[in-house]
């Protein structure tokens, strides 16, 4: 990006903040019964983010140096097929934790070379099929339904990664 895109996005991301501040402020005083419960929610959230975020970051900044662009071409880029899709999702089941948290990795894997679909994947399997999230579903609603929703889930994964990588380049991420 140059100065110029720079500055853009900025000012876009300012008016953006300034729109979510104003219509925030409108919808409190407009519902103010809901305050109480809306503030204390939205708190709890931000200090739940402010104690992940910076070992996430650490992380980020651990996986920029060790891991080579190249180790991320080879296994997750444009040339790997659709062994890049699997281990995408294979590599989203693997962590737990908020959605919110797997954002920083998908942008550095995708800096790294990841192909938009493996992105797609890797998010989708964050959000969808957790290891853990299956083990309570096998134990609650059985083996039958577990893998026909695991089965599912993956195929739809696969197709969606590959349509809104027809239409999304990285350069308009």
């Amino acid at each position: 990006m140059n100065k110029a895109e720079d500055k853009k996005k900025l000012k876009q991301d300012i008016i953006a903040l300034i729109i979510t501040i104003i219509a925030t402020i409108f919808l409190l005083y407009t519902f103010p019964s809901k305050r109480a419960v809306v503030l204390t929610t939205s708190w709890k959230f931000f200090f739940e983010m402010v104690s992940i975020l910076p070992a996430v970051m650490i992380l980020m900044g651990l996986f920029a140096v060790f891991v080579p662009n190249d180790l991320i071409i080879k296994h997750l880029g444009e040339t790997a097929g659709l062994k890049a899709i699997l281990l995408g999702i294979l590599l989203g089941t693997l962590p737990t934790g908020p959605l919110y948290v797997a954002f920083p990795m998908a942008s550095a894997l995708l800096k790294k070379g990841a192909r938009i679909s493996c992105i797609v994947a890797f998010l989708s399997a964050w959000a969808c099929i957790k290891i853990p999230q299956e083990m309570v579903e096998l134990q609650f609603l059985g083996f039958k339904f577990m893998i026909a929703r695991l089965i599912l889930t993956v195929f739809f994964v696969i197709i969606m990664s590959l349509i809104i990588e027809k239409f999304v380049k990285y350069q308009t991420v």
